[in-house]
């Protein structure tokens, strides 16, 4: 069921992990072990978002080749950087790492008017590739982390490093986060600390979510059901902090 709400949130809203991770760990998961499984669960759920953006290909083609680079190694990077943090460690970092992308998330609204304002101003585009290339590596390396409320931050980047429409940029923000959270899965899964029982029945999960909440998109609002979550992530944060 938690893995149905994130894949349905994601499609909605973004932000599923906030409900999948916080589950995992309260069945007795592991918090290594909860982190890793529910990337390699939840990144079939992302295609559809991609899936229906599919017709800005072709004008994102060149800058995907130029960003997805940066995009898998800083997402191996991350997955890297998980697998060698000691269990305790991450166990006493998950509610700040909740609380950010919580954070992250309620302030969705205001970063999309501001790429939006941006676009509309009259300047160059950031064409330095070591700007581009740095700040999507940095983006990704938290997104192979943790990876909660990445689709909020790659927005932000791109907002800043390029000049394109909303529309546009947002299939560039899906596609490299596919990219980011596929590099991590395939990376997780020669790891040995997946749950591989629990992902499959995610994964199942999540891509029957994505599936309603693409067909639920134009008839429920999506501001709603961010709060919902946005709600729901303070609630954990709380409670992760107690048990701290």
């Amino acid at each position: 069921m938690a893995a149905l709400a994130a894949g349905f949130i994601n499609a909605m809203a973004g932000g599923g992990t906030l409900v999948s991770f916080p589950v995992l760990l309260a069945v007795g998961i592991p918090p290594i072990v909860a982190n890793v499984t529910n990337t390699v669960a939840l990144v079939p759920g992302t295609i559809g978002g991609m899936w229906s953006q599919r017709k800005d290909f072709r004008s994102q083609y060149q800058r995907l080749l130029k960003l997805l680079p940066a995009a898998i190694v800083g997402g191996i990077a991350g997955g890297l950087l998980i697998l060698n943090t000691n269990e305790n460690t991450f166990r006493s970092i998950i509610p700040y790492l909740i609380l950010l992308a919580t954070l992250l998330l309620a302030a969705q609204g205001k970063i999309k008017k501001w790429v939006v304002k941006r676009i509309g101003q009259a300047h160059t585009e950031h064409h330095n590739p070591a700007i581009m290339l740095s700040l999507v590596f940095l983006a990704s390396i938290y997104g192979g982390y943790f990876g909660a409320g990445l689709g909020v931050i790659l927005m932000a980047v791109l907002g800043f490093v390029t000049d394109d429409s909303m529309t546009r940029l947002n299939f560039l923000k899906q596609a490299l986060g596919f990219a980011i959270n596929l590099a991590a899965a395939i990376y997780f899964a020669f790891s040995g600390k997946v749950d591989w029982m629990v992902a499959l029945v995610m994964i199942f999960g999540s891509l029957l979510g994505g599936l309603i909440g693409g067909k639920l998109a134009g008839k429920l609002k999506p501001e709603l059901l961010r709060w919902i979550v946005v709600s729901a992530g303070l609630i954990a944060t709380v409670i992760f902090f107690l048990k701290r």
